[in-house]
Parts: C-alpha cells; sequence; structure tokens
C-alpha cells in the first residue's frame, strides 16, 4: 500500500475515496479517528500498482495531493 494522500480537510477524503472507486481503485482510509482531534491528517491509501493512475485521476478533479 502506497500513500495517496493526506489531508485534514473532512470532505477530501471521502470525495477521493467516491472518485476513485468509480474508477474501479480499491482505496483505504487511515488515522480516520485520529484527526477528529485535528492533530493527525487523515491519509487514503491505495495499493501500489495503482498509484500513477489514482494520482492523474485525483489531479484530474482538482483534488491537490501532497508530494
Amino acid at each position: 500500500m502506497k500513500e495517496l494522500l493526506r489531508t485534514s480537510d473532512p470532505t477530501v477524503i471521502p470525495f477521493a475515496t467516491a472518485l476513485l472507486a468509480a474508477e474501479g481503485i480499491e482505496t483505504f482510509a487511515v488515522d480516520v479517528h485520529m484527526s477528529a482531534l485535528s492533530i493527525v491528517p487523515q491519509r487514503l491509501m491505495v495499493r501500489d500498482e495503482n498509484l500513477f493512475l489514482a494520482k492523474a485521476i485525483l489531479r484530474d478533479n482538482g483534488v491537490e495531493l501532497n508530494g
């Protein structure tokens, strides 16, 4: 699994997950409950082989990636 994005915005992970699910890319959100503290950002993970395509899909839909 590779980290696709990291954010403290609670709306970004569900949006990105929906975009990627529509393209058949499985995602895994981590640190979801910890992010309620506003100290730890949420992270969205994808399989290694899906990373390139997932990044392209999110960029094409205006999701800012960190890295």
